[in-house]
């Protein structure tokens, strides 16, 4: 008996010690736990994710070092940032056939030539999710967080995505993304600074808390705010003529990754149509593998969230790496912000 318990003893360590698994550090409630789980069946590797609120939550994080994760999920315009600092590592596409499937229009981008380093997560808008029944006035603007009506006052909520929200301020004061110019930057401050004392807070956690009536209006994301539709249908998303942004969310294999023959097989798989569909079918994002649309759920291809309005379309900026010098006048308006 003791031979037996001794050998059945050793196979459980030996299976214990060849467990395969792989971090994946993603933004919060993003990651689908069925495509989690049907990946552990048919690969047999376990995914750890660890949820962050914002790209420069991420970005320090990693740069920290230490930190054991093999995935990160950037957004297009920190993709550069997280390469440039040497935070990346170039993507042998041999290990991912599935590579072929980016879809077109996301495959060959300028912040990331040839998909060198990282592959489509989903794509999405940011702009504004309203309560219809707490405030029935116009939602396609960016005055309803930046200059409150008294119906929304102490019931808006700003993400802490700080390139998002300074990109929506200046271009309601009539600049560009990632401007230069001090005299539109100076009026977007000044705009954020005077609306900040009406909002209720500045957090990550809009699908919940816009769905229980927790908050009256968010700047928000598209997937977000359809999730958080679906839970209180008066819950609308609304396209800022001032201008919105689009983004594009892609995986990225670390540097200092331990999991890295694992990571490969999780990004060929996410790059299989059904399973790109089924993180999006999760999220309420599109995806960025051709062939996904059709495996999608019905809703989401006439969803308002995720089908610009025409009259909207030309409104939307995709969101890119700003300068050095940009960047720092962001940060600055940012830091002054959270005091």
């Amino acid at each position: 008996m003791r031979h037996l318990a001794a050998a059945a003893l050793l196979l459980a360590s030996t299976s214990l010690a060849g467990a395969a698994e792989l971090n994946l550090y993603n933004w919060g409630n993003y990651t689908s736990p069925e495509l989690l789980a049907k990946f552990e069946k048919e690969t047999g590797i376990k995914v750890t994710v660890t949820d962050y609120d914002s790209n420069d939550t991420a970005l320090a994080k990693i740069e920290a070092g230490g930190h054991g994760f093999d995935l990160v999920v950037p957004s297009a315009n920190y993709v550069g940032i997280f390469r440039d600092k040497g935070l990346l590592t170039e993507l042998d596409l041999s290990k991912i056939p599935n590579h072929a499937n980016i879809a077109p229009e996301w495959a060959d981008v300028d912040w990331d030539p040839g998909r060198a380093h990282s592959v489509p997560w989903q794509w999405g808008t940011t702009a504004i999710s309203v309560n219809t029944a707490v405030y029935k006035g116009d939602i396609n603007t960016s005055a309803v967080w930046l200059e409150v009506p008294d119906e929304l006052k102490g019931k808006v909520n700003v993400v802490p995505e700080m390139n998002d929200v300074v990109a929506l301020a200046t271009m309601y004061v009539g600049g560009e993304p990632c401007s230069e110019d001090l005299e539109v930057l100076k009026k977007a401050r000044d705009l954020l600074i005077a609306a900040k004392p009406d909002w209720i807070s500045m957090d990550y956690g809009a699908t919940e808390k816009l769905s229980n009536n927790d908050w009256a209006a968010s700047v928000n994301w598209s997937g977000s705010s359809m999730r958080a539709r679906l839970a209180n249908p008066d819950v609308a998303y609304g396209y800022p003529r001032e201008g919105f942004i689009t983004f594009m969310d892609s995986v990225a294999l670390l540097r200092d990754a331990r999991n890295v023959e694992e990571a490969y097989s999780f990004l060929n798989f996410i790059l299989e149509p059904e399973n790109a569909a089924m993180i999006s079918a999760f999220a309420r994002y599109s995806p960025g593998v051709a062939g996904a649309a059709e495996f999608l759920p019905e809703d989401m291809k006439t969803a308002p969230e995720v089908v610009i309005p025409a009259e909207f379309a030309d409104k939307g900026i995709f969101l890119p790496a700003c300068s050095p010098k940009a960047q720092e006048y962001i940060t600055a308006i940012w830091t002054e912000l959270q005091k």
